[in-house]
């Protein structure tokens, strides 16, 4: 018997006893159907079937990543695609850290802002300004570059009435960025400046004079690229340090969210899981109802469904050793501590 959609549509039936379409219609099954299997299985189960890996690409000066609403993107919709994200994390081909906490993280790469003039005073009429940001070194066959971090721009001072005027940065490339007011809808071309951070050229227009012989000051994050060798994965987004120099691939090891059943003749991940998939269904539409009764009567035959299809998992994990900090030098390929070679 083909475990299609078709089947397990046919299953819900005969276990709600609803034949006809006035009691339960195909949109509804399907709506029951797919509740469980995109929310429900993956958080009730985690199978080794569905743990699978993820790559993406980096580009050169941009450190942060996040799901994307662009279909032709590899991180479209990562956050409903993929569950979890584990170890071991490949950048470049190097297994690299990876960590959800924050703290850690930034210990290790902390985000030194630097507060300095801009070369500037207010004279309480002019608003635009423009120069360079110093302490940026441009390209060179040295490879000694520094570039602005992204999204850490800030040109601050204070106007007559002593209220404070701030431009921050909206990305717009990997090299440039548009000046906008903090909190407020990016808008391009933006009328209140750009910064190029690459070379730390800026041009500031403030919204209000800065006072007379109050300072203006820029307060930026600058780093040098490189291969990164460590990833955050964070609220959703992926931070990658140090800052890449170029394109770099990175792997991760993630679980992914079961296949929505759409067409009649479309099958689960495994053709295994279709009468559990129907027994789950069933259960959603015995609730709804309220029909406790039968909920309970079919209870055991759902959690048989729910062993069976974790005894592959379950199978495949008992033949692997609990990791340790020793995995990584066992050999068995003919030399080693258990080859040939090895000391026994």
């Amino acid at each position: 018997m083909a475990a299609t959609l078709t089947a397990i549509r046919t299953k819900i039936r005969r276990l709600t006893r609803s034949l006809s379409e006035a009691q339960l219609s195909t949109d509804q099954i399907d709506e029951y159907i797919n509740t469980f299997v995109l929310y429900d299985f993956p958080e009730h189960l985690r199978l080794f079937n569905l743990r699978t890996t993820f790559s993406f690409y980096t580009e050169p000066y941009i450190d942060t990543y996040e799901t994307s609403t662009d279909a032709a993107s590899l991180l479209f919709n990562f956050k409903n695609k993929y569950i979890t994200v584990h170890p071991p994390v490949y950048i470049g081909g190097y297994e690299s850290w990876f960590s959800e906490d924050r703290t850690s993280f930034f210990n290790a790469y902390p985000k030194f802002e630097q507060l300095a003039s801009i070369g500037f005073e207010g004279d309480g009429v002019t608003t635009a300004f423009a120069g360079f940001i110093s302490g940026i070194s441009v390209a060179s066959p040295t490879g000694n570059q520094t570039v602005i971090l992204r999204n850490k721009v800030l040109f601050n001072s204070i106007d007559a009435f002593g209220n404070g005027l701030s431009l921050v940065d909206y990305p717009v490339s990997a090299t440039t960025g548009a000046l906008g007011l903090l909190g407020a809808p990016q808008v391009l071309p933006s009328p209140y400046g750009s910064i190029d951070y690459t070379t730390g050229a800026f041009s500031v227009n403030f919204s209000a004079a800065p006072a007379s012989g109050k300072a203006i000051n820029s307060q930026v994050v600058i780093v040098k690229p490189s291969r990164p060798n460590a990833l955050l994965f964070f609220n959703d987004i992926f931070t990658v340090r140090p800052v890449p120099d170029q394109v770099y691939k990175i792997q991760m090891e993630v679980y992914a969210r079961p296949t929505e059943l759409l067409a009649a003749d479309q099958e689960p991940h495994l053709q295994e899981w279709w009468q559990y998939i129907a027994f789950s269904a069933a259960k959603k539409v015995f609730e709804d109802r309220m029909d406790y009764e039968s909920l309970n009567t079919m209870m055991p035959s759902l959690k048989e469904q729910e062993k069976l299809i974790t005894r592959r998992t379950i199978v495949q994990q008992t033949s692997q050793r609990t990791p340790t900090i020793y995995t990584g030098q066992l050999n068995q390929s003919g030399s080693g501590w258990f080859g040939s070679g090895g000391i026994f």
